[in-house]
């Protein structure tokens, strides 16, 4: 993956890159404002150390793209292996993609888009699996508009907190 990528809208400069370890504080405040928004900042409990961790410990797994626009980082993505067992695809899973609302319309987040896509299918990656809020139209028609296919057979399920403890005991 290239370190930088670098495009002009409307006479502004904006690049997308590898997250840093100094960029950390700023993608948890980016992470806060996407929580608010998506009405679930009670369940945000991520910590600088923990995001450091899957991102730059070794056996890290997630990687981060954040855009930046004159020097102000305004956008970021996170995302992780996957892997369709019946289509035997190997994949990305989009954890998050998430630009500040006063970004938006610009082209970072397809721009984004586009270099995760570039960036992992030079390794052989063939698709990216993402989930959006049922009401979250804004993001359903962004990604239709790109070419996304919508499964609505499918429901999200998780084990979490005692329900995972229990699984693991």
């Amino acid at each position: 993956m290239p370190d930088r990528i670098r495009a002009r809208f409307l006479f502004i400069f904006m690049f997308i890159r590898k997250i840093e370890p100094t960029d950390v504080s700023n993608v948890i405040a980016l992470m806060r404002e996407f929580a608010e928004y998506e009405k679930l900042a009670g369940s945000f409990e991520i910590t600088e150390q923990r995001l450091s961790s899957v991102l730059f410990d070794d056996g890290a797994y997630v990687q981060c793209l954040v855009a930046e626009v004159n020097g102000r980082i305004c956008g970021y993505s996170l995302f992780y292996p996957c892997f369709a067992s019946f289509r035997g695809q190997k994949g990305i899973y989009l954890e998050d993609i998430y630009i500040s609302p006063e970004f938006r319309g610009g082209g970072i987040g397809k721009t984004m888009l586009q270099e995760i896509a570039r960036a992992v299918a030079v390794n052989g990656f063939e698709r990216i699996d993402f989930q959006v809020l049922y009401w979250n139209t804004p993001a359903i028609d962004f990604y239709i508009a790109l070419g996304a296919v919508r499964d609505d057979s499918e429901r999200h399920f998780k084990f979490t907190d005692m329900a995972f403890a229990g699984l693991a005991k």
